[in-house]
């Protein structure tokens, strides 16, 4: 996710980024044809942001050969393969530019979204640079709109895919919990850390009752990503980084160890 709308009211040393957050469950497998198709929609998350590898024709979509998507490809050689991902995407982008390779011959479809519409770019900005009360607060903001505008969202992005792919297997990867808990963690209170990994939960559960409801498979990164959050001395994501865009975001080692297990398994 971009963070150019608040980068610039930071200074290099407390640079804050964006966050997107990405619960659990599986529904039934759809229908798939015999020759399929493979298409990566979504955010920075399944772009590979943070991973580096960028492919330069993506521009600011910043998609990355480290991503998962590239990986399983790479490894599995599906008929086609188009990845549409973007960073900074929200549900509207999705559904306004990225859908074109959707077709009746696609086996497998690919996203992560929510996280961009749900703001948490600035609620980390909140986090980072604001009190504990100004975080809670900025947090409960972002999980009204999770539990009450999200889902209807979501409904939106889910019934286009699958009326553009009828047959397509469609997995939906949430997000990681951000934050160890307990210990010493540079930059944010306890209080601060379980305030916004509670609202990954969050996210994650509202997603995955969407995504069974559809009848789609939910991918749950957390059971990868557990021991490897921020402050664990392991992580596989980026703290603040430059450029700061990919702060917040999985390591190369996070899309390969932390998505694509994950992915694979519900592919």
């Amino acid at each position: 996710m971009k963070l150019s709308r608040f980068a610039g009211a930071l200074s290099a040393l407390t640079l804050t980024a964006a966050l997107a957050f990405g619960g659990a469950g599986a529904a039934h497998s759809a229908e798939r044809l015999p020759t399929t198709g493979y298409v990566a929609l979504g955010d920075s998350y399944s772009a590979g942001v943070g991973a580096g590898g960028y492919d330069s024709a993506s521009g600011d979509c910043k998609r990355s050969r480290k991503a998962y998507p590239a990986l399983w490809a790479a490894a599995h050689a599906p008929a086609s393969f188009s990845f549409t991902a973007c960073s900074g995407a929200r549900t509207g982008d999705v559904v306004s530019g990225q859908l074109a390779p959707l077709n009746s011959a696609t086996g497998l479809v690919s996203i992560s979204i929510g996280g961009n519409d749900a703001g948490f770019a600035d609620t980390m900005s909140s986090c980072v640079t604001g009190s504990d009360s100004a975080c809670l607060d900025r947090i409960a903001k972002a999980r009204t709109f999770i539990q009450n505008e999200l889902p209807a969202k979501l409904d939106t992005v889910y019934t286009a895919i699958r009326s553009r792919a009828p047959h397509a297997q469609v997995v939906v990867l949430g997000y990681p919990r951000f934050y160890k808990l307990g210990g010493v963690c540079v930059g944010l209170s306890d209080t601060k850390r379980k305030a916004i990994n509670a609202a990954a939960d969050h996210i994650n559960t509202v997603i995955a009752k969407r995504v069974a409801d559809h009848g789609f498979r939910f991918g749950d990164v957390n059971t990868t990503f557990a021991g490897h959050e921020l402050c664990s001395g392991s992580a596989w994501l980026n703290s603040v980084t430059l450029p700061i865009d990919e702060s917040y975001h999985p390591t190369a080692t996070g899309q390969s160890r932390g998505y694509l297990p994950v992915f694979a398994s519900a592919a």
